[in-house]
């Protein structure tokens, strides 16, 4: 049997805390430092920075980071994983190189391709290799700037088996950087489903760097030193210790801020999940088998996870230009906020030169913000915004805004704006999933100065086994009294694509009893009334008291094109805290 393998993540997303590659490497002993760079918008972010800069769609701060611990990495014999390279995985070894160069270093350097679509996407939307991701909504290639298929960890394993201290590729999973790492360091195969689910649970959880160690917690208040200012201030990042059965410790280095508990790790595989069945290029992760243990202060053990076989499609982020939008809010305060909303909307469109019907998309919304007998301005004020859509720049730029301040002297008492002014209209992107077949996209792994070598995607061979979940219990029952929900549950939220997932998690038994009677779509939509007309998928999560919702469409096209103002859907989750309900009076606390 292998040691346990320790891998620490040090980037959840493209601008996190550009110190921690060091504080991980410098922090404690780690054999693998991983980053995750590329959330659903980035790959459109770097379609921006590469039309700028020709081979340059990479996290150029990933190359900053191999600066300043490249030469520890390769004196501790620590290699480093990440899929930083983006769009342009071959710009971003390139760069490490210079670095390596100019610092006196001489690191094997290898780089993963084979996602990038685009050179062929015409022959495969037209050979029907390639289509929607949920059947619902066509494809075309039309207009599209990216298509990038999310590849598994078969090609970093390949890599790191060649010699490879530093591996660098474009468009994979999140947990492929984690997965690739502990099947090299094991010697897994493709048919050792369990333990690659594991090592994806592993790389699920500490792939969004400190969300796994507090940060964005429910129960923030509860991490020690949460109001401090200072390093306890500073989430540490956690790492994640995989053995060879996949079974892992999560945790943090010593003496750093915030906290691994089985309540932020709970929180963290909730977050932008569907169903728990969770497929990959590699495996099927079944998350709902997999149970949680806190073995110390801040060491949390993950076990059972299952593996069933990965679906015969791997998922493509496409993105193309969705068009033109502008967007203004205005201030409305005082008395009559409705008659002074609806007049807000008439003048706009009295002066606006083109109809409704003319427009992509118009999006009207009245936040009450405002306060009875308020004791302050800003109490006062409620907030209303128009947003308008268009392929037409010229229609939703300075005419819009021209519609809105030409008029300012003719409107509303109390007519000021909040966001918003006379500018051009901003183009978007429109991010959608789509799915290719798996024996069309190979994997080519790149030594710098050496070889390249392809690596098949293989279906791997395996059944689906026969779970035995746990049934619902009998929830406590008697008398009840009105409290918000966030008193006994936490909550996770994110976004998939248009869609919004929304995990919740209970504490204990008895209230993961009442949770699962009691949250129910029905009661879901009652609660949030925003997703009423929208279809919810619910899943059960019985072995760590959690649900799952998934509301299909509410952010629109997604987060580069969704009005919404919450357009990733962060803030879901506290949103149904926040409601109060009759909660049973023996489950709250004293």
């Amino acid at each position: 049997m292998t040691d346990p393998i320790r891998i620490a993540n040090c980037s959840g997303y493209f601008g996190d805390r550009s110190s921690a590659a060091r504080e991980m490497v410098e922090g404690g002993p780690i054999d693998v430092l991983t980053g995750d760079w590329l959330a659903e918008l980035t790959m459109l972010i770097l379609s921006r920075i590469r039309a700028k800069k020709p081979g340059g769609g990479y996290a150029g701060t990933f190359v900053g980071q191999m600066e300043e611990v490249m030469g520890t990495c390769l004196d501790r014999g620590i290699k480093v994983v990440t899929n930083a390279g983006g769009l342009d995985p071959d710009g971003c070894a390139d760069a490490v190189a210079e670095v390596a160069d100019r610092l006196g270093l001489a690191p094997r350097i290898a780089w993963v391709g084979g996602d990038n679509l685009m050179d062929r996407i015409d022959e495969l939307v037209a050979s029907g290799a390639i289509g929607p991701f949920d059947d619902r909504t066509p494809l075309s290639a039309e207009g599209m700037l990216t298509a990038n298929a999310y590849l598994g960890c078969w090609g970093i394993v390949d890599a790191l088996e060649r010699g490879a201290d530093i591996v660098i590729t474009g468009r994979t999973t999140d947990a492929a950087v984690v997965c690739g790492p502990a099947a090299w360091h094991h010697g897994w195969t493709r048919d050792d489903l369990n333990q690659l689910a594991g090592a994806v649970a592993a790389g699920h959880v500490i792939e969004c760097s400190g969300q796994a160690t507090g940060g964005n917690y429910s129960f923030f208040t509860e991490i020690p030193g949460w109001g401090e200012v200072g390093g306890r201030a500073r989430f540490g990042y956690p790492w994640a210790e995989i053995a060879a059965d996949g079974s892992s410790v999560i945790g943090k280095h010593d003496g750093t801020g915030g906290a691994v508990t089985v309540g932020t790790v709970t929180s963290q595989i909730l977050y932008e999940i569907g169903s728990p069945a969770y497929p990959g290029p590699d495996v099927t992760a079944r998350f709902d088998a997999l149970e949680l243990e806190q073995l110390a202060t801040d060491r949390v053990r993950i076990s059972g996870t299952v593996g069933e076989p990965p679906p015969p499609t791997l998922k493509v982020a496409t993105n193309r230009m969705g068009g033109y939008r502008n967007s203004v809010t205005l201030g409305l305060v005082g008395l009559d906020i409705e008659a002074k909303a609806q007049l807000c909307e008439a003048v706009f469109w009295d002066a606006f030169p083109y109809g409704r019907e003319e427009l992509d998309d118009v999006q009207i919304t009245l936040s009450r913000t405002d306060h009875d007998d308020p004791m302050s301005n800003d109490a006062a004020t409620a907030r209303w915004t128009i947003t308008v859509k268009d392929q037409d720049s010229t229609k939703v730029g300075r005419p819009f805004s021209n519609a809105i301040f030409q008029t300012a002297l003719a409107s509303i008492p109390g007519m000021h704006g909040l966001s918003g002014g006379p500018k051009a209209a901003d183009p978007f992107g429109v991010y959608q999933p789509a799915a290719v077949q798996r024996d069309v996209v190979p994997q080519y792994v790149h030594l710098l100065g050496g070889e390249t070598t392809m690596v098949d995607s293989i279906e791997p061979s395996g059944g689906t086994p026969d779970l035995d979940l746990p049934p619902s219990s009998e929830p406590v029952d008697g008398p009840t009294t009105e409290a918000p929900l966030g008193l006994l549950f936490g909550a996770r939220s994110g976004d998939k694509g248009g869609n919004a997932n929304l995990g919740v998690f209970a504490r204990n038994a008895d209230a993961w009893a009442w949770l699962d009677h009691f949250l129910t779509t029905e009661r879901l939509r009652e609660l949030l009334p925003e997703t009423t007309g929208l279809a919810i998928d619910r899943y059960r999560l019985p072995r760590i008291q959690s649900l799952n919702f998934v509301v299909h469409d509410l952010l629109g096209e997604g987060v580069a094109a969704s009005t919404r103002s919450d357009a990733q859907a962060k803030s879901l989750g506290e949103w149904l805290r926040a409601r109060v309900v009759p909660i049973p009076r023996d489950l709250l606390p004293d």
